[in-house]
């Protein structure tokens, strides 16, 4: 699909699904001229059209709903001056992730940016490199190491020192290094463990379980970690190459994880289609690239304004 934003051609877009968004737009930010009612009258009298629009409707009243609430007191002149809702949604998540990012400004020690890596070399010798969107906070004391992964995810390469253990905290729980490499991925309320190296001891819960190298495993903090399976070590960390690679992994899944990697935003209101599977091999750098591929894949609607915020429906 073509991108397009609302404009003054609203309703001389071809598509009918591209035209849709730009009448709602027109219509959302404010009243319509005489002629522009009459245009959309004789747009939407067709039925092709009117499905469109009403699936526009449905797809935008499911994203109002996630709007942040505000107060009547300052509610009152954004009703009077009433945004294009592309505007309105921007301003509403960018406020949500402007929020998490001054919180991890103050909690985190090192971070990266949207599209940005970084190779960290600690004090005892340890590397991490950090992915995309990612941040950690560290805490080197006499007796231990340890750092908490505070978003997205880092490979951790650690340099051996038996007097003080090298933990990892996240999730709920904690990931100790017992003479190794390692990635953690923060992935929704949990996080998965990658071993490249040795081992690991993953605790959680209550409950302790052994990952070896070549092997990964799942908890969270309202989760016991899952049995050790074996993986693909180079493609669980294609991320350091500039490459993603998924294997029947569930949509949502992979759209969150490309959502580090793309300064926009893009929902799945449906259930069923975050559960669809993706297999394939991505270029890290072209997110866009990446879900036009699988949203063609899986023959998937979009809706999209722009490249900053798009919705995804079967």
């Amino acid at each position: 699909m073509n991108d397009h934003s609302a404009d003054d051609r609203g309703y001389e877009e071809s598509d009918p699904q591209d035209a849709a968004t730009a009448w709602w737009v027109r219509r959302d930010a404010g009243r319509l001229s005489r002629a522009e009612r009459a245009a959309f009258a004789a747009w939407i009298a067709d039925p092709v059209n009117a499905a469109a629009y009403d699936e526009v409707c449905a797809i935008c009243g499911d994203v109002r709903a996630l709007r942040p609430h505000r107060s009547a007191r300052l509610a009152a002149p954004l009703r009077r001056r009433r945004l294009a809702v592309a505007a309105g949604l921007a301003a509403a998540l960018g406020a949500v992730a402007s929020f998490d990012s001054l919180r991890l400004l103050w909690s985190a020690d090192f971070r990266t940016a949207t599209g940005e890596t970084r190779l960290i070399d600690l004090s005892d010798g340890s590397r991490v490199q950090l992915a995309t969107r990612s941040a950690i906070a560290v805490n080197y004391a006499s007796g231990r190491r340890e750092l908490t992964l505070l978003e997205g995810e880092a490979f951790f390469d650690v340099a051996a020192d038996a007097s003080r253990p090298f933990i990892v905290t996240v999730a709920g729980g904690t990931v100790t290094a017992l003479g190794t490499s390692f990635d953690v991925a923060l992935e929704g309320d949990g996080a998965r463990v990658t071993v490249a190296e040795h081992k690991v001891a993953v605790a959680s819960r209550g409950e302790k379980t052994l990952v070896e190298e070549g092997r990964q495993c799942a908890f969270g903090a309202a989760t016991r970690p899952t049995a050790p399976v074996a993986v693909a070590v180079q493609d669980a960390t294609a991320w350091r190459r500039g490459k993603l690679i998924f294997v029947d992994r569930p949509l949502g899944e992979v759209v969150d994880i490309l959502a580090r990697y793309h300064r926009g935003y893009v929902l799945i209101p449906s259930a069923a289609t975050r559960s669809l599977r993706v297999t394939g091999v991505f270029d890290a750098a072209n997110p866009i690239g990446a879900l036009g591929a699988i949203r063609a894949s899986l023959d998937l609607r979009a809706i999209r304004i722009g490249d900053y915020f798009m919705v995804l429906r079967g």
